[in-house]
């Protein structure tokens, strides 16, 4: 159980009026619930971007222009998920997207805000399995999941291969989190009209709506880099 971060209840997410014996939902409440229904998402940031910083490489060596409103949105990141605002990084691959986009996640679960973390191509593999006749979880009851964190993170979007399915669950996902003035924070290899193309313009044109205009990160592959050092 944690700790109330408005310091109102026991931890358990309701307040006890002593006098009349009546609970009251707390502030922390609905943060609760999120949460819960988050757990059986994938919310763990991976071993590889576990301890990434401002402070060290690759994120030091990185466009200061992107930095800055990276570093913006995770100074104010409770605000800035409550008013369900996003981000979205465009650039070549091995350019650091995956890297910053890592460093928003781990604010909100620092944060404490509910999480879910996916490549596309998992995502979309999670989503098939639901149609399974082996399957516990529905399709409707994972979509809700998706749509109800407070930060959904996508890496490799326009990674899948284009197909009406693809097109429709991409569509659904963005959309519902649209509506609902849920954040999203996004990387894709895909410049503009290539995403347009691939995905489809009117969930492109709802993701500008969330993240605004993507946050360029080009040049050398530092996973190449790596390599030949």
């Amino acid at each position: 159980m944690s700790a109330c971060p408005f310091g109102e209840c026991p931890g358990t997410g309701w307040v006890t009026d002593e006098a009349t014996r009546q609970a009251t939902p707390c502030r922390c409440r609905p943060a609760r619930i999120s949460r819960a229904r988050a757990r059986s998402l994938s919310a763990v940031i991976p071993k590889r971007f576990r301890g990434v910083s401002f402070d060290r490489a690759p994120v030091v060596d990185m466009d200061p222009t992107v930095l800055r409103e990276v570093r913006r949105f995770v100074d104010d990141v409770p605000a800035r998920l409550d008013a369900g605002d996003g981000l979205w990084f465009m650039g070549d691959v091995g350019t650091g997207k995956t890297t910053l986009a890592m460093l928003v996640s781990t604010a909100a679960l620092d944060a404490g805000r509910s999480v879910a973390i996916y490549s596309l191509p998992r995502l979309l593999a999670e989503i098939r399995t639901t149609f399974d006749d082996s399957s516990q979880r529905s399709y409707v009851d994972l979509l809700e999941r998706l749509g109800a964190v407070d930060l959904l993170h996508i890496d490799d979007l326009g990674a899948e291969r284009t197909s009406d399915w693809v097109l429709e669950q991409l569509y659904s996902l963005i959309n519902a989190r649209y509506e609902d003035r849920r954040s999203l924070v996004v990387t894709t290899n895909l410049d503009y009209e290539q995403l347009r193309e691939q995905i489809g313009p009117r969930t492109v044109s709802r993701l500008v709506e969330i993240c605004g205009d993507p946050l360029p990160l080009y040049g050398r592959d530092r996973r190449m880099d790596l390599r030949s050092a």
